[in-house]
Order: C-alpha cells, then structure tokens, then sequence
C-alpha cells in the first residue's frame, strides 16, 4: 500500500519533522478553535474603606479565561505574572490569531519604612496560548511603565504606550518571537494606545496632557506629530477604533478620579488628514476603560463613580455602572442603556459576537456578564468569582 510505502522508506529526521509540523498545525487549530480572554490579577494594591493600599509583590497573575459560551466565562487557567492596576485597564491583548497573549507590567512596589511605593516595571510577558497548559514564552523589556498594548489587523506589529517613558514602543511579531525594534518619543505620559483597521495609524491617550496623540506607520517605522494632538478631556485612558475606522473615542476620568464629579467620553472623527473632536458626551464619574463592539454599532463604558475613593469621602459610591452606547451610521454616539455594576469597576471587553460585554469588578473579584440586545443592556446576573482582583481586560 503507497501509505505504508512511504512510512517505511521515511527517515527518522523526517519523521521528526512531519511530527512537529503536525503539533504546530494542531496547536493553530486549538488557538483558532478556542475563544479566550485575558484577565490581569493584581494582588499588590487594595481599595480599602480608608483609601487605597500597596503591599508587596509577588502575588500577581493573568488568568485565561474561556468564553466559547459567551453567556457564562470561565477560569481555565493562571499563570503568575506580575501586572499592576497601577495605569489604565488596556494592560494586556490577544493576537488575531489567539496564538499570544501579551501582557504588561506597569509598576512594581519598593517598601520604604512601613510601607509600600510604586516604581516603574518595563517587563512585556509573552504568553503562548496554544500550549497545553498556555505557557510564559519570555518577558520583553520596552519603556518605563507600560501601560496600554495595541496589536494591529495583520498580527505582526505590537504598540505599547509608556506612561514614565513618555514613549510608544513598537515591536514586532514572527511565530512566537516578540521583538523591540524602536521607541518613539511623544513628549508626555502616554497611557494608551489603539491601530486604525488598515494599520497606518494610531491613536495615543496622553493622559495627563488631555490630548490624543496621533502616529504615522509605514510598516514597522513609527512617527509622530505634535502638531496633530487632539484635544480631549483630562486623565484621558480609555481609546478605542471603530471597526470602520471613522471614530475614535476616548474616557476621560477628569483631574481627580472618583471625586463625585461628571466626566466624559469625547468622539473623534478620524478618517481625515486631521482628526477632529466632534462631540463630548457626559457619562459620569471616572470612565475607566472602554470597548468598541466587533461590528461597531456600540460601545461600552466602565464607569468607577466614586467606589475607589475612601468611604468617608464626598464622592463615595459602593459600586460602579456600565454604559452603553449606539454609534450611528453618521458617526453619532448616543448614550442609550446602563447597568448596575460592582466596586471599582476596571477593564471591559466585548464577547467574539458582540452579544455579551464582560466587566472587571476590582474590589468584588468577579467578572460580571451582560447581554446586549438592540440598544438595551441588561445585567444577566452571572458573575466568574476570580483568584484575585481583576485590573484589566483584553481579548482579541
């Protein structure tokens, strides 16, 4: 028989061969198969009725969570990898190819006296996702407190914003071997970052500068131009890219986060030579993170209010909400639907359809399930109870 043939006249070496391809192949197709998320477990920081808390390190993890039933997550997997809720929720990202997951280490703690301070970290974990059990690849040095991760349609070139650093470091992708090739200097802390579809921009949240800052990319050669700056509102973290690329929104969690004071998401029209900010919609106190839906219809906003502030505070809330948004076809971002969330709510993202957003509940260690149906959002009253305290979210 030709099959057999074939076997018995094969070398050793090609066999080798043909078994390796055949794992890669499988390993692919598991990574293909299989929707995840990525949850960033911060076990340094608390949000204490006194006011916030830093302890030591060392208790840090990113768990994968599986959510091919998008209706109810579920834990599969952690590993412990330091990462911090020091920064913005946008820490951590999925390949298109869910093959890695990359994650940043914003801060590390140094005990003075009594107590514990922050100093930047410049680790970026690369995780293989397609290993059974997903394991750390290796930790890639960028710039000084990475904070936001962006990684293009293409899958090949990473962004990553350094809020010490005042930096942008770009990286490059090839299997599973994650390179730095350059750091692009933006002149002020640069907390997130977010690709057009077609790759040959971004969008950079300079936080404490109020403005959006905007690169030029021509393959893995990164500019920037001060003088396209956006003006948005202050402590400006959250940023996404509408599928189509016409807007651009950002939260903007006002000069004191959880003060009791309204704040903002402002809309960006992008798809022109110069970015304009056409609308500034309220949303609350302290938007911290926001996503974008796969087909761009809505968005959906973590808002903390008051609930990291110090219990005896003005502004204190127990919890946080989430909002949503519909985005018309005109560009118009409405307000449309909220629901109750936990305590200091963190990272959110969409479901693979675009059905069900999931919330990061710091305080609470859950991750909360709603359902999107039209322009309504509802709160399913699922929670995954976590090992820890979840400071971002990322997916794909």
């Amino acid at each position: 028989m030709p099959y057999v043939w074939m076997m018995r006249r094969s070398s050793p070496s090609a066999i080798r061969v043909a078994t390796l391809l055949f794992l890669a192949l499988s390993s692919a197709a598991v990574a293909e198969t299989r929707a995840f998320i990525l949850v960033g477990l911060d076990g340094k920081t608390f949000f204490e009725p006194e006011g916030a808390r830093n302890g030591p390190n060392g208790h840090d993890a990113v768990g994968i969570i599986d959510v091919s039933d998008e209706a109810r997550p579920r834990l599969v997997h952690t590993l412990p990898l330091d990462n911090s809720v020091y920064g913005p929720p946008t820490n951590l990202q999925i390949t298109p190819d869910g093959r890695l997951g990359l994650m940043a280490s914003s801060v590390l703690m140094r005990q003075e006296g009594t107590a514990w301070y922050a100093h930047a970290d410049d680790r970026l974990h690369v995780v293989d996702l397609a290993a059974n059990p997903p394991q750390l690849i290796e930790s890639v040095r960028v710039g000084l407190q990475p904070s936001g991760i962006a990684i293009n349609k293409a899958g090949d070139l990473v962004l990553v914003a350094n809020r010490e650093g005042r930096s942008v470091t770009a990286l490059t992708i090839l299997d599973t071997v994650v390179r730095a090739v350059a750091t692009v200097d933006v002149g002020d802390e640069a907390a997130a970052v977010a690709f057009t579809p077609d790759g040959k921009r971004a969008f950079i949240a300079k936080n404490k500068a109020a403005r959006i800052g905007v690169l030029a990319i021509d393959g893995t050669k990164v500019r920037y131009d001060r003088s396209l700056d956006i003006p948005v509102g202050s402590g400006v973290y959250g940023l996404a890219v509408t599928p189509d690329g016409m807007l651009v929104l950002t939260g903007n969690t006002g000069p004191e986060p959880s003060d009791g004071h309204a704040d903002t998401v402002s809309v960006i029209r992008a798809d022109a030579a110069r970015p304009l900010v056409i609308d500034h919609i309220g949303i609350g106190d302290t938007p911290e993170a926001l996503a974008i839906a796969p087909d761009g219809r809505h968005a959906v906003v973590s808002v903390v209010r008051g609930a990291s502030a110090p219990h005896s505070a003005p502004g204190y809330t127990p919890t946080g909400v989430v909002a949503l948004l519909a985005i018309d076809p005109d560009g118009r971002v409405r307000r449309v639907s909220k629901a109750e969330a936990g305590a200091v709510t963190q990272g959110i993202v969409f479901s693979p359809s675009g059905s069900y957003v999931y919330v990061g509940n710091y305080v609470d260690r859950t991750i909360g399930v709603y359902q999107v149906s039209g322009d309504t959002l509802t709160d399913t009253g699922y929670r995954l109870n976590l090992p820890g305290q979840p400071a971002s979210l990322g997916g794909r």
